[in-house]
């Protein structure tokens, strides 16, 4: 590639970005418009010749020609106001595992030209305005966010025929992408560390027991705990909130006044966890030991959180390259990527 900027008395065009990758207008074009079989080192030129050019296509005639407007929908599905009236957007603006997600996505769409809207659906009439809203053009498909098990809008827009990626495996079977963690093997993990630290009486805080990455993070410790010897592992149920956190530590120190250890299925109900046992007067980790899930909110908390690991942002990523696949061909093939887990110790386990 040529670093050397060609003369521009004006705004850039697709020679210029042509000159500065070193490589033929109609290559440029192939990349601008997503059309298959450009090699990834062309592909990357490219957009660091459009970077460096600051060369903006002309979307209105590139959505003529391609029939996509060069936008996706980053869809937060959820089950609207939770249960003490807590509107579901200040709960999804409050947990930072929504803001790594986003961070991904935009990460990977932003240097080829692509911009998310984000869309809230908690109720029958705001999925159908997703839907609507994919029909209608105006966004080429949807990376789907959802925080409850039945939530029908994979569904609605699998039956539609959209373009759509889900973040986490569906709870229902549906031919429907997606991206998800090893949750077993994650939980797994937790119990092993507790157990190496000389845990032995251990519980756990699940999440919402419809979900099914809930499902296996509880399962999954339960059934390592039980490889360690430990057949009976105590669980209560939180929405994955910091409140059903603490409340849910209250509850199994009241019934199990003698836990060690605790896992709590994610890192927002570790933090409430960890408020509980310091109103309880109880030390972390040299009376209970504590684990979390995510890493959304681990060096916030007091201690720092011990947690199980999911890369967020570069599971965002892949939703967002299955999506643009799918979007560039018609027939590709409805697939599922699972990423590995990793244990990240700090001072609470």
């Amino acid at each position: 590639m040529s670093t050397d900027l060609p003369h521009m008395s004006g705004a850039p065009t697709l020679e210029d970005v042509a000159r500065v990758a070193g490589v033929s207008r109609a290559t440029v074009s192939r990349v601008i418009n997503g059309i298959r079989n450009v090699a990834p080192d062309i592909q990357e030129a490219v957009h660091r010749a459009i970077e460096t050019t600051g060369y903006v296509p002309n979307r209105a005639a590139r959505s003529l020609v391609t029939r996509r407007t060069g936008a996706v929908a980053l869809v937060v599905s959820g089950a609207g106001d939770a249960e003490g009236g807590e509107p579901f957007e200040s709960r999804v603006f409050a947990d930072p595992f929504f803001g790594r997600v986003a961070s991904g996505v935009v990460g990977y769409l932003r240097p080829r030209g692509i911009h998310p809207v984000l869309m809230l659906a908690d109720s029958a009439q705001t999925r159908d305005d997703v839907v609507s809203f994919l029909r209608q053009g105006s966004a080429d498909g949807a990376l789907v966010v959802s925080t409850h098990g039945e939530d029908p809008l994979p569904k609605l827009l699998v039956d539609a025929g959209l373009p759509a990626v889900l973040w986490a495996r569906p709870a229902r079977p549906i031919p429907i992408s997606y991206v998800d963690l090893a949750h077993r093997a994650g939980a797994a993990l937790a119990a092993d560390h507790l157990v190496a630290r000389g845990c032995r009486r251990v519980a756990t805080i699940s999440g919402p027991f419809d979900v099914p990455a809930a499902q296996d993070r509880l399962s999954g410790f339960q059934e390592a705990m039980a490889g360690h010897g430990h057949p009976y592992v105590p669980a209560v149920e939180g929405d994955f909130m910091p409140a059903s956190g603490e409340a849910g530590m209250h509850r199994l120190i009241k019934e199990h006044p003698d836990i060690d250890g605790v896992f709590a299925a994610n890192d927002l109900m570790a933090q409430g966890a960890l408020l509980a046992l310091r109103d309880l007067g109880r030390r972390v980790p040299d009376d209970v030991a504590v684990i979390g899930f995510d890493d959304s909110a681990a060096v916030t908390c007091r201690p720092p959180l011990t947690t199980v690991r999911q890369p967020m942002e570069d599971m965002a990523a892949e939703m967002a390259r299955l999506l643009l696949a799918q979007v560039a061909d018609p027939d590709f093939r409805v697939t599922s990527v699972i990423v590995q887990p990793t244990l990240v110790v700090r001072e609470s386990a």
